[in-house]
């Protein structure tokens, strides 16, 4: 391959910025869906405005709520949406090569400008945020991403026209197209960096650059037994042919949130790392039934868990 040396790296995880191309030759041609990939659940929360009106999403009761008990509801709110706390370069710098992007127009917006949501909208704006994704790949030619656009809190037809519009136009040929079997090695020779999967079946249809709803094991669990489980079920069932991800985080009910008003997402998930990182060093990237391929998760800075990700890798050179 013109350009790229044959690197024979004995550590998978030695930098974050780098690990892709550090990986040892034989498993340039494995598909991206057989390898071990750490992935960012709302990897956008970092950034949740304090001031922001919460989502249209969300039920009317939160609305309501949120509107005459403001000062009561709203930190509690923004306690149990936030997820990470690492910036999104700073991600992809210590790793993540998957990202759970939620999508939103806030409805008093005039303008197409689209923010990211969870619960409530961030001050970021999308399309800063996608070059500032490209300025990164343009740093780092050899690392592949994986980028989830989901939910579209109050995006009509135009919105969804002008977001893959702008996608398109700042990613250009470094869009992978569906029809490609990803491999490093495809991708590298292709100069293909971005996987885009669109959870809009009828905008898929009509751009052949947008994958389908990467499928998303969410446990939907308040401890990481429970979650656990969960897991190992769904395994038995069989992993997806293609790209997948198993969400190892936990979610606070509205049961669990009221009975932990002054607790939070991350204090509830902290704790509970250590045990999921346990869970996540048994388990085998490939293509067998029980196999996992993307591992997604909160507050990914913590406990090793990118490098216990990437790590697994090291299990199909066997």
């Amino acid at each position: 391959m013109k350009g790229r040396s044959k690197k024979k790296s004995v550590r998978l995880y030695s930098d974050g910025g780098q690990w892709m191309s550090n990986l040892p030759e034989c498993l340039w041609g494995i598909p991206l869906s057989n390898l071990s990939l750490p992935g960012s659940h709302d990897a956008m929360t970092y950034c949740l405005d304090k001031d922001s009106k919460v989502s249209i999403n969300e039920s009317k009761l939160l609305q309501f709520m949120d509107k005459h008990m403001h000062s009561i509801v709203h930190p509690i709110i923004l306690r149990w949406s936030i997820t990470q706390v690492l910036t999104l370069s700073e991600q992809l710098d210590a790793g993540i090569r998957y990202f759970d992007l939620r999508i939103a127009h806030k409805p008093d917006e005039p303008s197409m400008k689209l923010h990211f949501v969870h619960m409530l909208y961030t001050t970021s704006v999308v399309e800063d945020v996608l070059w500032d994704i490209l300025r990164w790949l343009r740093n780092h030619p050899w690392e592949v991403v994986v980028l989830a656009f989901r939910n579209f809190d109050g995006l009509d037809e135009a919105h969804h026209h002008h977001l893959v519009s702008r996608s398109k136009e700042i990613f250009s040929g470094k869009l992978c197209p569906r029809n490609v079997t990803p491999t490093l090695r495809s991708m590298w020779s292709s100069g293909y960096q971005v996987i885009v999967s669109y959870d809009d079946p009828g905008q898929v249809i009509k751009h052949c650059e947008l994958w389908p709803a990467i499928p998303y094991w969410w446990g939907n669990k308040t401890t990481a037994a429970e979650l656990i489980r969960y897991m190992e079920m769904r395994k038995q069932n069989g992993r997806p042919a293609g790209l997948f991800v198993a969400g190892i985080n936990l979610t606070g009910d509205l049961g669990y949130i009221l009975a932990h008003l002054r607790g939070s997402l991350k204090k509830m998930t902290l704790p509970a790392l250590p045990f999921l990182n346990q869970w996540i060093k048994k388990q085998h990237p490939g293509s067998k039934k029980d196999c996992i391929n993307i591992i997604a998760g909160d507050f990914i800075e913590k406990n090793n868990f990118v490098e216990n990700v990437i790590d697994l890798n090291r299990k199909l050179l066997k």
